[in-house]
């Protein structure tokens, strides 16, 4: 969330709303077919305080998503079960690597800011080193001998 108190008469995707009956028809399937489906772990709606169940707008896509899998693409519903599970845990991992990026540019940006804070504060009359160029010649020293007399 962002912060800021969300109003509670606000309609989302994750609102429980739709009663069983509307929402075997927004999905074109049979109640029993929900209830199935619910037993089974794969579209759990919320409950009331009846037990009643209400269905999300998401929870409707949901079902309709079983349905396809089922239907149009031959899979049980061990694997519906499966791939909705992997496809919530996908998600969850993006979410938190978004979460991690986000931590990580922030550390880079701090750490930026205080490596900008030492560079500002260098002592402006130190003159900077500069390396001397190494040279490849040998020069030999010998001390003057002494005349003795």
């Amino acid at each position: 969330m962002d912060g800021r108190r969300r109003n509670p008469y606000e309609l989302t995707e994750e609102t429980p709303v739709y009663v069983i009956s509307v929402a075997a028809q927004l999905s074109g399937l049979h109640p029993q077919t929900l209830r199935q489906y619910d037993r089974l772990g794969l579209v759990s709606p919320d409950r009331t305080a009846g037990r009643g169940r209400r269905y999300s707008a998401r929870d409707i896509q949901l079902l309709r998503q079983v349905q396809q899998l089922s239907q149009d693409e031959g899979i049980n519903l061990a694997g519906i079960k499966r791939i909705i599970e992997l496809e919530n845990q996908v998600a969850a991992l993006q979410a938190r690597a978004a979460e991690l990026q986000n931590a990580l540019d922030g550390a880079a940006a701090a750490m930026r800011q205080r490596e900008a804070a030492v560079h500002a504060s260098y002592r402006r009359d130190l003159v900077p080193y500069q390396e001397v160029q190494q040279s490849s010649a040998l020069v030999v020293w010998r001390p003057k001998r002494q005349q003795s007399d």
